[in-house]
């Protein structure tokens, strides 16, 4: 090698040593899974100049991988956004947790005949490796440049993208489990809805933006009706078993920007973003009717019909603070409570 090419080798040893560097520095700074992802998605960027790249995280409960992140045009066999498991160069690197490099003449000599699949793909050049943390399978990196001399990716270019992996997959399993921490915190164990220390927050932070920016919102208070009878007849363990299935029953019925909190016991309260009275009343009544209409604990082999009361208020119609809010939805629900029960009543 003469002294040119050696000086640019060394140069791009360097480059890459720091990149590296810098890539262990930022993925040190943060445990929002977001910005790891965004991190990510920069140093692929710099270190290889893929024309199109992916990035699938693991959905363990469907046996899918779930694409974070897909830059370019050459992911045509992803649809809507999801992978089997097994199915594809991703699919077959997940399950077998082993990285491929296209071109490479041994490949076909590695896939089975049942992935026949593979050939479906386009065969531009292509790295492909699995991010695995702990033993465990995170997600797979898939890389993708047009199938050009200059651009065609290297046994190099692999083993700099398996390093930048292990990276990556630390990282990713940091923020993690940082954020099953953090949402052990405000979140009820039991129903997994968020618990009433952080519904107050969030309140508190709704009435903020709302203020500033002139918007509605409303909340929901509910409260089960003779819920101390399941309790008596079917023993607390099924009693909290319901609990679950109610907070599933709730969420059904709400947008994705609606909070549901459990509030204590066997109460729940909803807060609804830019949602007046009237529209608030109609939700209620939602979720009114599809309790009424659901039989609970189906699963032990029973058939249980339960109602509940429910009452509402609203920013700014009613009320200006969180503590009146609440009061007014409360005392609302109370008003049902102590009258028909199964209703909804407004502040």
């Amino acid at each position: 090698m003469d002294a040119q090419n050696l000086i640019k080798e060394l140069k791009k040893t360097v480059d890459e040593l720091q990149i590296f560097n810098e890539l262990g520095k930022t993925l040190t700074s943060t445990l929002e899974i977001k910005e790891v992802l965004k991190i990510v998605m920069q140093k692929v960027s710099e270190l290889l100049h893929p024309t199109s790249w992916a990035l699938f995280l693991v959905d363990d409960m469907e046996k899918e991988l779930i694409a974070e992140i897909l830059v370019g045009e050459h992911f045509p066999f992803v649809k809507d956004n999801k992978v089997t498991m097994g199915l594809g160069f991703v699919g077959w690197v997940a399950q077998e947790k082993k990285p491929i490099l296209i071109p490479d003449p041994t490949v076909r000599k590695v896939y089975s005949p049942a992935v026949e699949v593979l050939a479906s793909e386009p065969h531009r050049s292509c790295l492909c490796v699995p991010l695995i943390s702990k033993e465990k399978l995170l997600g797979v990196m898939k890389l993708v440049n047009d199938q050009t001399e200059d651009t065609l990716f290297t046994e190099e270019d692999l083993a700099i993208l398996a390093t930048f992996a292990d990276y990556a997959a630390i990282a990713i399993e940091n923020a993690r489990n940082f954020t099953r921490v953090q949402e052990l915190t405000i979140t009820d164990d039991l129903t997994g809805l968020y618990n009433s220390r952080y519904l107050h927050k969030l309140i508190q932070t709704e009435l903020r933006r709302s203020h500033r920016y002139h918007k509605n919102f409303s909340l929901i208070f509910i409260d089960l009706d003779h819920f101390k009878s399941i309790n008596d007849n079917y023993n607390h363990l099924r009693g909290s078993k319901l609990l679950a299935e109610i907070a599933a029953v709730i969420k059904s019925k709400l947008r994705t920007v609606d909070v549901a909190a459990r509030y204590g016991g066997d109460e729940f309260v909803i807060i609804l973003p830019e949602t007046p009275k009237e529209m608030a009343i109609q939700v209620a009544e939602r979720i009114r009717m599809a309790i009424c209409q659901h039989a609970f604990l189906t699963a032990d082999n029973l058939n249980v019909k339960l109602t509940g009361s429910f009452g509402v208020s609203s920013f700014p119609t009613d009320a200006g603070t969180k503590d009146e809010l609440i009061r007014l939805a409360d005392e609302a629900m109370y008003r049902v409570k102590h009258s028909t029960r199964n209703n909804v009543a407004a502040a």
